[in-house]
């Protein structure tokens, strides 16, 4: 993944990420992945605003408090609850729903999603989608 752009000092942002989040979804088209779940994997990135201080206060450490940051465990639930909300048919949607709610935090600027599914082919690792959205 083409992370330097993410975490960006000229910019002020700083970017948050969660790494290979392993949850059983009800996901696909075909009739052999209706009513059942599957292995996915889920990479969040996102780039946050550096907290909203002024310029030069912001290359300072900033106080050690979570209320000033974006919680990657609340990330982290949001997203378990997004793929037990039922049945997606693909992963596009999938991702798109999960970058529509990251967004949803003002201090978000941009997030990328990477959703894939484990054991489409037995010959391969997984098969899946990346996408990216920016605050408008």
């Amino acid at each position: 993944m083409d992370n330097a752009r993410l975490a960006d000092s000229s910019r002020f942002l700083r970017h948050v990420f969660i790494r290979d989040l392993m949850l059983m979804a009800a996901i696909g088209v075909y009739a052999s992945e209706q009513g059942v779940r599957q292995r996915i994997r889920l990479n969040i990135d996102i780039a946050v605003d550096d907290e909203g201080a002024s310029r030069m206060s912001r290359q300072a450490v900033g106080r050690d408090d979570l209320a000033r940051v974006v919680d990657y465990d609340a990330i982290a639930q949001s997203v378990r609850k997004i793929v037990a909300d039922g049945h997606v048919q693909l992963v596009e949607t999938l991702a798109e729903r999960i970058a529509e709610s990251l967004l949803t935090d003002s201090r978000v600027q941009i997030a990328r999603v990477r959703v894939e599914k484990l054991d489409v082919f037995p010959d391969a690792a997984s098969a899946g989608v990346e996408i990216e959205r920016r605050r408008r």
